[in-house]
């Protein structure tokens, strides 16, 4: 029975690991590898439910009473273009938080932006 659920679990690990690297790391690329971790798990268990035990591709035959539907397989095919591409427009945002602060860490962008609101806000004052 154990056994049987196997690839929940997978997908269960996976979410929760995907879950835990966007919460708890600041850097950017690290954020969206968890993300991509994340979305991944989703694919798999999707697939997972989709799968009927017996089930026969949906052509007509004579013989076959169980079919599977195709219908989600091709739902993740189309996720996994748009994952991709997604996650391609991540990779092209950090490239450019990069140039504009000179790091990636979500925590030392947020201090300059802090520092220069404040700095601005003083200049309104002065």
């Amino acid at each position: 029975m154990l056994m049987g659920l196997l690839n929940y679990w997978i997908v269960v690990v996976l979410m929760m690991s995907g879950l835990y690297i966007v919460i708890a790391h600041g850097n950017l690329i690290k954020k969206l590898v968890g993300l991509t971790i994340f979305q991944t798990s989703v694919f798999i268990f999707y697939i997972s439910m989709a799968k009927i035990e017996g089930g026969s591709a949906p052509i007509l035959a004579d013989d076959i009473t169980v079919y599977s539907n195709p219908l989600p397989h091709v739902l993740i095919l189309t996720a996994i273009v748009v994952g991709i591409a997604t996650t391609a427009l991540g990779l092209s945002l950090v490239v450019r938080i990069k140039e504009a602060y000179g790091c990636i860490e979500e925590e030392e962008i947020q201090q300059q932006d802090n520092d220069q609101q404040a700095e601005s806000k003083a200049e309104e004052v002065a």
